[in-house]
């Protein structure tokens, strides 16, 4: 498949200008939310719900081919949900590790002893070339800054044959669909932070959050990044659950 240059994605979405001024200010604007919220983060998730708990995690990671003794890197590890289950599905926890720019994230993160914790992102993985047999990311998508750098440093740590799985919310495809899931996490959810959230900046993150699901670049073009950045078998997974948001992005090096 010929991808034309408008095809292929560079950053997810257009600048959220009510939150930065532009693209220059992002980087840092998305590590500072991150750890200052980074205490609440789990709470939250698990209010926030929506079918992205840890079994649904796991499911994911064993649909794109995470097997017994796979060396597994989770980019964007933020508080570990993805790395919990990797490291129950490869059996070692010393074969996990997790990646993230935040240290306020991999800092509340509750993991198995053994996994690593690297502090580094998506664009500029730590890592030697053919390093690892498996990568993961659990939507983080939408906070790089550049996909198509990010997609080419996944397939250069990735070994030949690796694997790859990128979770991701997408808005429905209804717009009744849609505005639902729009009151429900631009409005229901922060307004719950406000009342179970220890950080002031809690509420702020989560309707940063919807904001970037609205924004971001169509999958069919998240679809033809992966594969301009020299992965095969690239397939987009939608789990038919709800409103049908949940999507994995699966691919092989």
């Amino acid at each position: 498949m010929n991808q034309s240059n408008d095809e292929i994605a560079r950053a997810p979405h257009v600048p959220l200008t009510r939150y930065y001024a532009d693209e220059s200010e992002r980087k840092g604007f998305v590590r500072e939310m991150f750890d200052s919220t980074a205490e609440d983060y789990d709470r939250m998730e698990h209010i926030l719900g929506l079918g992205t708990g840890l079994w649904y995690r796991g499911q994911a990671l064993e649909r794109a081919g995470l097997k017994s003794g796979m060396r597994i890197v989770d980019v964007g590890v933020g508080t570990g949900l993805v790395a919990r289950e990797a490291a129950r599905i490869v059996g070692d926890p010393r074969l996990v590790t997790g990646v993230d720019p935040s240290p306020g994230m991999m800092k509340n993160a509750r993991i198995p002893e053994g996994v690593a914790m690297v502090e580094g992102r998506a664009e500029e993985i730590p890592f030697p070339d053919d390093h690892f047999d498996f990568l993961s990311m659990g939507y983080a998508l939408r906070h790089i800054s550049d996909l198509s750098v990010a997609f080419r440093e996944f397939h250069r740590v990735m070994k030949p044959g690796a694997k790859l799985c990128i979770l991701e919310i997408t808005c429905p495809e209804s717009a009744w669909g849609r505005f639902l899931l729009k009151i429900y996490m631009k409005g229901l959810v922060p307004l719950l932070a406000m009342f179970v959230g220890n950080r002031k900046n809690t509420a702020r993150l989560w309707r940063y959050y919807w904001d970037t699901i609205e924004a971001c670049v169509p999958p069919a073009t998240v679809l033809a990044t992966l594969e301009a950045s020299g992965f095969t078998s690239v397939r987009r997974h939608i789990e038919v659950r709800g409103m049908s948001i949940l999507a994995e992005y699966q691919a092989t090096k």
